[in-house]
């Protein structure tokens, strides 16, 4: 039996109308979605994750925004900020221990045979699994090509590169073959030698006294905790950017992380099967600032 909390959104998007409240508490172990919505068939829908401390969602109106985003991207209806918010709240009521936990909320283009029914919404809180290994340890990676260049979102965006979409086959994909090089996780790269993100995180180099990333441009998507170790950085006095990252400044690297909401940030330890530098007391001090975040 789940021990998490369901909340059905039945008034997920913006401007929609009708009795009641537009949210309600289901019970996460019964069947709640219809086998013809286009979420479950075509992967048609968007997500956010994002981590609860102590009771509060940490980066919220980041999340919110990357989901709008998103939704814009997928021509959605444009999902309710206040709705999706005070669902949130009311399931982080509901949960035994709001101290470490985790909501990933949906939005999908509903029943494809009731387009009248209109858009699908829930939101689903858990206790967060425990990451302190990754965290502590760091984890080894594996590049492997996402299969186009780095232009793709400006030459092709209807592949919908820096989308938070549903669609994750190929993310998932991407992890099982890590597993089988004996690697924990995934960065992906282009066919012209450059580096992404994660199928489930940001990137973020330190490269001397600087911290990089790759820009939202490239078809990444903008990462919240990514921007909490800039904050961290800068208060350092280290520089931060965005730019296009090539993969051999990986081997150059003094420090290499993956940063995403509920894991946090954990180092990079090996690449390819090759041991690098990890700043495991940097990531400590990174992680320890991450977590106290109070917006």
């Amino acid at each position: 039996m789940s021990t998490g909390v369901l909340v059905m959104i039945d008034r997920p998007a913006l401007g929609q109308t009708g009795d009641g409240r537009a949210f309600r508490v289901a019970a996460a172990d019964s069947p709640q979605l219809r086998v013809t919505d286009l979420g479950a068939t075509r992967g048609d829908g968007i997500f956010e994750t994002a981590a609860i401390r102590n009771g509060r969602v940490q980066a919220s109106r980041e999340h919110l925004d990357r989901f709008a985003r998103s939704a814009a991207m997928l021509d959605l209806p444009t999902p309710d900020p206040d709705v999706y918010r005070a669902a949130i709240e009311l399931g982080i009521g509901l949960l035994p221990d709001a101290s470490d936990a985790s909501v990933k909320y949906v939005l999908t283009r509903g029943d494809e045979h009731d387009a009248a029914s209109g858009p699908t919404g829930w939101a689903f809180l858990d206790a967060s699994e425990d990451f302190s290994d990754a965290r502590d340890r760091g984890i080894g990676i594996v590049l492997l090509s996402r299969g186009y260049a780095l232009d793709v979102a400006e030459t092709a965006p209807w592949l919908l590169q820096g989308a938070k979409t549903l669609s994750y086959a190929v993310n998932k994909s991407a992890l099982r073959e890590a597993a089988r090089r004996g690697a924990e996780d995934v960065l992906f790269t282009t066919t012209d030698g450059y580096v992404l993100e994660g199928p489930t995180s940001s990137v973020v180099l330190r490269l001397g006294d600087e911290l990089v990333t790759t820009p939202p441009d490239a078809g990444v998507l903008p990462g919240t905790t990514q921007q909490g170790i800039f904050e961290y950085a800068q208060s350092l006095g280290l520089r931060t950017a965005f730019r296009d990252l090539r993969v051999e400044e990986i081997a150059h690297a003094d420090a290499l992380w993956l940063a995403s909401s509920v894991r946090l940030a954990v180092a990079v330890r090996a690449v390819d099967g090759q041991e690098r530098p990890a700043d495991l007391e940097l990531t400590r001090q990174i992680n320890e600032y991450l977590i106290s975040r109070t917006d």
